[in-house]
């Protein structure tokens, strides 16, 4: 496949090595296939084509996991497909051609004095022979460009060819804000793929020589396919031929035991094994963390000042090293405000809050004596639904209120039908229009977004966490700036995880615009318990060595359901 081995001719086909056992001679495993070629005057296309969508003439390529045609130029039927610039399927089409097609011309960005600091620091790391450098900056400081820059300034060090970004989700918002920062800031002649953690799978048998992973956190659990995919591209269990990685996340992780992707960089500090510290939880055991092994897993103390001691070492690792593995600069424009608004029920809304919170705790009771953790989580997702759905007119009378006084309000929601939608139809059935950023392929997300950004819609309401932006007087791709009407932000819900919640803040608290943000909750109820919670540790999840945890100990026992395994409340 392409990019397979650096600094060979992308044409050659893929030779058959051989094997030290003998194969069964009725399971001869197959030659693979010949890559395809271009003839004179040709060129091989590889497509972006829409699942299910017609590609008349394009041949599936299993072997390249996209869809190709062969010749001088792709006829009007397949022209939507072509991909572009800096796209998974470009790559591809690139290596297995003798020329790269040219770019168009981008609209050049400025590096800010503090993105080129940045890209100092993490070029140091590399030349120093890190593996891994976690840059771990605040929402909106600019990672992207600090990342970019950093991509380059190590390609001066080293031979550098190839470069994976792996960016969140939407691919429809993240893609082209990556391809465009890319073309910005300048590609310096480098082979650029970007992709989603969704895709990670289609560029797992590639090589690159620098991965870039953003929202990191993403790869917290090693439990998941994720995860399998990542350590291939990222070389996590190599000790030879291994990529640079730049980890750039504003909350790496809820603990010690969820930093997987930087085990790497822990053995480099130390001097031990590669293959050591792939078995993280116990390489940290050995070094004195408090964590040991609990009924579902790994479990990390409760105790305040252990946390603590543990905390200051696992951020000594990275920050007191020589050059240092890991950069964090807060928002120079200060925390964000979160604050609680609680909604009083109706004596019919309260019955109904009642009723849903007694079948609740009666549902979580059996699954807890049955011990039967996805019956416990679906209990616990319907409670938070039905729940919030009783709230929807409240959170629509806020939101019209907020429009009225001239803001523009980005509505952070968890579940589509029980908060999305709803809460979306009553404001269009009010005149106001709203932006919509949630549910597979019900929306153009750019549109949506660029629709809010320019002040068309009064509104946003979306699911997403990370990865788009929102906020005030953005530069948009068209070069015009986005309305300078002030945001807030309002959660529907209290959100369990510190990681999310401080993700969702920074869509509209950032660059520069302060944004304050309010968690609607059922006044004397369990939710108001849990808003307090995650007002009260918010500020900590974005601890470069892993945020306090308590607080998911705590809203898990409001919710009797300390028994169900952590990642039922941290997950997404």
């Amino acid at each position: 496949m392409p990019g397979r081995r650096r600094r060979t001719s992308s044409r050659s086909t893929t030779s058959t090595s051989k094997r030290t056992t003998k194969a069964a001679p009725s399971r001869a495993k197959k030659p693979a296939p010949d890559l395809p070629t271009a003839g004179p005057g040709e060129r091989v296309w590889v497509l972006a084509v829409p699942f299910r969508a017609p590609a008349p003439g394009a041949v599936w390529r299993a072997d390249l996991q996209a869809p190709v045609w062969v010749g001088a130029e792709l006829p009007p039927e397949l022209a939507p497909y072509d991909p572009p610039p800096y796209s998974f399927e470009r790559f591809l089409e690139d290596e297995l051609n003798d020329k790269p097609r040219a770019l168009p011309l981008a609209r050049p960005m400025t590096p800010r004095d503090q993105q080129c600091d940045g890209a100092d620091v993490v070029a140091a790391h590399a030349a120093a022979g890190g593996r891994v450098f976690l840059l771990g900056d605040d929402p909106g400081v600019g990672k992207t460009g600090t990342a970019i820059l950093a991509v380059k300034a190590i390609a001066e060090q080293r031979d550098v060819r190839t470069v994976l970004v792996v960016a969140d989700r939407p691919a429809a918002i993240t893609i082209p804000h990556w391809t465009r920062s890319i073309a910005g800031f300048g590609d310096g002649d480098l082979r650029w793929c970007v992709t989603t953690w969704d895709r990670l799978a289609k560029v797992s048998k590639l090589t690159f020589d620098v991965v870039v992973a953003d929202e990191a956190h993403m790869v917290r659990h090693t439990t998941t396919q994720r995860w399998k995919h990542w350590k291939a591209v990222s070389g996590a269990g190599r000790v030879k031929d291994a990529p640079f990685v730049l980890a750039a996340t504003a909350t790496p992780a809820h603990t010690p035991l969820e930093l997987p992707y930087l085990a790497p960089e822990f053995a480099v500090r130390h001097g031990e094994s590669i293959r050591e510290w792939a078995d993280l939880p116990t390489r940290l055991a050995a070094h004195g963390f408090h964590v040991e092994r609990g009924r579902y897993g790994w479990q990390w103390t409760e105790d305040a000042e252990e946390r603590r001691a543990d905390l200051g070492r696992l951020q000594g690792w990275l920050a007191d090293a020589d050059p240092p593995a890991t950069l964090h600069r807060p928002a120079p424009w200060g925390p964000v405000s979160v604050t609680g608004t609680p909604v009083a029920l109706t004596p019919a809304e309260r019955a109904a809050y009642e009723s849903e919170w007694s079948e609740f705790r009666a549902e979580m009771q059996l699954a807890r004596r049955a011990r039967q953790s996805a019956k416990g989580r679906a209990a616990l997702m319907r409670f938070r639904q039905k729940a919030g759905l009783i709230r929807v007119q409240a959170t629509v009378d806020w939101v019209k209120a907020q429009v009225e006084a001239e803001r523009q309000v980005a509505v952070s929601v968890e579940f589509v039908e029980t908060a999305a939608d709803p809460i979306r139809e009553a404001l269009l059935d009010s005149g106001i229009p709203v932006a919509g950023i949630y549910g597979r392929d019900r929306f153009d997300v750019e549109a949506e977004r660029l629709r809010f950004q320019r002040g068309e819609a009064a509104v946003c309401v979306f699911t997403v966490t990370a990865s788009i932006s929102l906020h005030a007087g953005e530069l948009l791709p068209d070069g015009r700036g986005a309305s300078e009407t002030p945001r807030v932000g309002l959660f529907h819900q209290p959100r369990f995880s510190g990681i999310q919640a401080r993700q969702v803040t920074g869509r509209t608290h950032r660059d520069g615009r302060t944004s304050p943000w309010r968690i609607a909750f059922a006044e004397d109820t369990v939710e108001e318990q849990v808003a307090r919670v995650m007002v009260e540790r918010l500020a900590v999840s974005g601890s470069a060595a892993g945020a306090d945890t308590s607080s998911l100990q705590e809203i898990a026992e409001l919710l009797e359901a300390d028994w169900l395994p952590a990642a039922t409340l941290t997950d997404g």
